[in-house]
C-alpha cells in the first residue's frame, strides 16, 4: 500500500495563507545584477562596478529608496584587500622607491596596498622623534658639555601631526586635482605611492644623527631630490594629461619641503 503524499494537500483554506505566485515583472526585478559586486570598496570610478552593495532589494517605487552604498566603510573586512601583500611585495616596492624609474604605478596597479603607507609613516614618526632627540643631545654636548639636556616629548606630537597629515592629505589633494583634469588613477594608488616615497626619509633620519651640520644638510638635499624624483617621475609616466608641469613641480616642491622640515625641526 502506497504511503499518502503530503505535498499535494491544499493549503489555500488555511487562515493567512497566500499563494506563492511570482509575476513576470517581479521575476525580472529580482534578476541578478552583473554589475553588483560586494567586494569592491570604495567605489572605483574607473571601473563599471557599483561599489559596496547592500543586501536590500531594489526599490519598486512605492517604498522608501534603498540605503546608501557606504555601509562597508565601517566594516574591517572591506579594507582587507588593501593589506593583501607578502614580504616579497613589500621589499620589492621599498626597493623601487629608492630607485626612481617611473614604473611604480605599473608595478602596483593590480594590487595597491595601504600596508606600506601605515607601516612606513608610523615608523617614520618614531624614528624622527627619537633620533631627533639623540641628535640634539649630541649637538648640545659637542658645543657645550656642561649644558643640561632633557628628552623633548613634543617631538612625537609634531612628527605625528606632520607625517600623518602629509601622507594622507597631500595624496588626497593631488587625487582630487587630477580627477578634475580627467585622470583615472585611483586614490589607493596615490596613497600607496606617497607612502612608499617616505621610506627614504627613514634611512636619512638614521644618518642625520651624525653631529656634523654640513653632512646633515648634504643628506637632506639628497633625500629631498631622490624623493621628489620618485614622485615626479611616477606622476609623469602614469597620469596621461597634456600639461602636468605645474602639478609635477608642486609635488616635487612638497617632497623637498618635507625633507627641509624634518632637518630644520628635528635635527637642528
Amino acid at each position: 500500500m502506497a504511503e499518502p503524499s503530503y505535498t499535494s494537500l491544499p493549503t489555500s483554506h488555511l487562515p493567512g495563507s497566500v499563494p506563492a505566485v511570482v509575476t513576470e515583472e517581479r521575476a525580472s526585478a529580482i534578476q541578478h545584477d552583473p554589475e553588483a559586486n560586494m567586494q569592491i570598496f570604495p567605489p572605483n570610478s574607473s571601473g563599471g562596478g557599483r561599489g559596496y552593495q547592500t543586501l536590500t532589494s531594489p526599490s519598486d517605487g512605492n517604498g522608501p529608496p534603498p540605503s546608501n552604498n557606504w555601509n562597508g566603510a565601517f566594516s574591517v573586512s572591506s579594507y582587507t584587500q588593501y593589506f593583501n601583500v607578502d614580504t616579497d611585495d613589500v621589499v620589492n616596492r621599498l626597493t623601487s622607491s629608492l630607485y626612481p624609474t617611473g614604473d611604480f604605478f605599473r608595478k602596483t596597479e593590480a594590487n595597491p596596498d595601504l600596508y606600506g603607507l601605515i607601516w612606513i609613516s608610523t615608523t617614520l614618526v618614531f624614528v624622527i622623534a627619537s633620533f631627533g632627540n639623540c641628535a640634539t643631545y649630541l649637538m648640545s654636548k659637542k658645543t657645550n658639555s656642561t649644558i643640561s639636556w632633557s628628552f623633548d616629548v613634543s617631538y612625537f606630537q609634531v612628527s605625528a601631526m606632520a607625517v600623518y597629515g602629509y601622507v594622507f592629505l597631500v595624496p588626497l589633494g593631488f587625487y582630487l586635482l587630477l580627477q578634475y583634469f580627467g585622470s583615472k588613477v585611483g586614490l589607493i594608488q596615490f596613497w600607496c605611492m606617497w607612502g612608499y616615497s617616505l621610506f627614504i626619509f627613514i634611512i636619512s633620519s638614521l644618518l642625520l644623527v651624525i653631529p656634523v651640520d654640513f653632512l646633515r644638510w648634504t643628506i637632506t638635499l639628497i633625500t629631498g631630490v631622490a624623493s621628489a624624483a620618485f614622485v615626479g617621475l611616477n606622476l609623469k609616466s602614469h597620469v596621461e594629461l597634456n600639461d602636468l608641469t605645474i602639478v609635477l613641480v608642486a609635488a616635487c616642491v612638497l617632497q623637498f619641503a618635507l625633507a627641509i622640515f624634518i632637518k630644520s625641526w628635528f635635527f637642528h
